[in-house]
This record gives C-alpha cells, structure tokens and sequence, in this order.
C-alpha cells in the first residue's frame, strides 16, 4: 500500500510545477480554473475510462467560481449549485471525498439526481482540493460509464488534487493581491477626483473647504447619486473634457 501511494506520489511531482507556470500565463482566475479542469481531466483520463472535469472554488463573501472541461461537466455542476445539493456540496461541507458508483440507483440528493440523469452521466466522484481557509475548492470527476471509480482511483485523484490545490492556492493569493490593488487604485482615484471638484467649487464661490465638501454631500443625498460621480462631474464641467481624469488613470 505504501509503495502504491509513493509510486502514485512520483506519478503527479510534475503537477504543482506545471501549474505554477500555468498560473503566471493566466491573467485572471477563472482563466487558470478553466486551464485547470481540461489539465485535470487528461491527466486522471485512463485508457478505456474517459473522465470530464469540474471545479467549484468557494470564497469568502464571493460568489461560487466554476470551470469544467466538457459542456456536461459544465451543467452537472450548474445543477448542484442550482439546486444546492449534490456530491460537489457534500464535499464542501463535509471535507471528504464523496462517490456516486452509479446514478441510476443513487437515493441521496433526488432532485439533483432526478435531473442529471438526462445528461448521460452515470458515475460521479468528488475530492477536495486543499486550500487556506476560509476558500475551499471541490475537484468532481464525472464518467458515461458505471461504477467508473475504484478505490485507487479515488486514491489518485486525492494525490492529485493535493498537488493542483499549490498551484490553484497560487492563483488565488495573486487574484486577491490584484483586487486589493485595484480597489486601493480606486479609492485613491475617488478621493483626488472629490478633492479635486472641493477645490473648484471653493475657487468659484469663495468658500471653505468644509462648505464647499457640503455642497457635493448635498448633491449627492438629494439626486441619489454616488459622491465620487458627482464631484466627476464637476470636474468635467470646469476642465470642458466630458471626463474627470486624474493622476491615477492609466
């Protein structure tokens, strides 16, 4: 047994790498999942046993982020989240590996079971992906073919999804870094752009900084509209470009 797993173990040493690289060529998250899922079905694919693959990533505060490698994988997964159960979700929530060895005889899950059988699928196998709490992901297996997914290949799949979830945690640290560096880009942008309308408003009228800050408030209480796009406004006014732009537009 422990000869199998290391073997299995050499097997997948190529994984993390390779998708290390993957992720510095893959601008944006959803574009490494998607490189991920068609990765992840070839290479746990074996002769005689096709297999398509789903990811579901599940952050904090964030919407589900899903990719798949087949347009089945894509609406097996669509169902889960639409009916919010599934094998996907019980991993999730439970945090261990789930198996359905044939669809037509499975009791857990009806109405997602009800409505996947038209899809042609009839195995289905779901493994963790480890990452960072609080983000969790769910590598889902999905075959044409009954009982599809013996034991060592549950196995493999684990060793593998150990693997990926290095490169996936990557990605997911550089996404993050990239939000919280254009969400400081815009708050800065915001600011110049409200200091910048406080100043005009004070050089037309003649009045305190306080005073004229008041004057955009009230703008913006009683139109309904966002502080920072009324003083744009402003500053497009006076500038006579149509745009308010500021040293932090790239």
């Amino acid at each position: 047994m422990v000869a199998a797993e290391v073997s299995e173990h050499e097997v997948f040493t190529d994984v993390a790498q390779y998708l290390q690289d993957l992720v510095l060529g893959s601008p944006e998250v959803e574009g490494f999942l998607g490189d991920l899922a068609v990765y992840s079905a070839a290479r746990l694919s074996d002769p005689g046993r096709t297999v398509s693959c789903g990811i579901s990533v599940f952050r904090k505060k964030k919407t589900t982020t899903t990719a798949s490698s087949s347009p089945c994988a894509r609406l097996m997964d669509q169902l889960q989240h639409q009916y919010d159960d599934g094998p996907c979700l019980t991993v999730m929530r439970d945090t261990v590996p789930v198996l359905v060895p044939d669809l037509r005889l499975e009791k857990r899950w009806p109405a997602y079971v009800q409505a996947a059988k038209g899809l042609g699928i009839l195995s289905v196998v779901g493994v963790p992906l480890p990452l960072e709490k609080p983000s969790q992901a769910v590598l889902n297996l999905y075959s044409e073919q009954p009982h599809a997914f013996s034991g060592q290949a549950i196995a493999r799949a684990e060793t593998f999804a150990g693997q990926a979830s290095k490169g996936l945690q990557l990605a997911l640290r550089l996404g993050q870094l990239q939000e919280t560096r254009d969400d400081m880009k815009a708050a800065m942008k915001s600011r110049t752009v409200i200091d910048l309308a406080t100043g005009a408003i004070m050089a037309k009228n003649r009045c305190s900084q306080n005073t004229a800050f008041k004057v955009l408030l009230h703008v913006s209480n009683t139109q309904n509209i966002k502080l920072n796009e009324v003083a744009a406004r402003v500053v497009s006014d006076i500038s006579g470009t149509g745009t308010a732009t500021t040293y932090f537009d790239e």
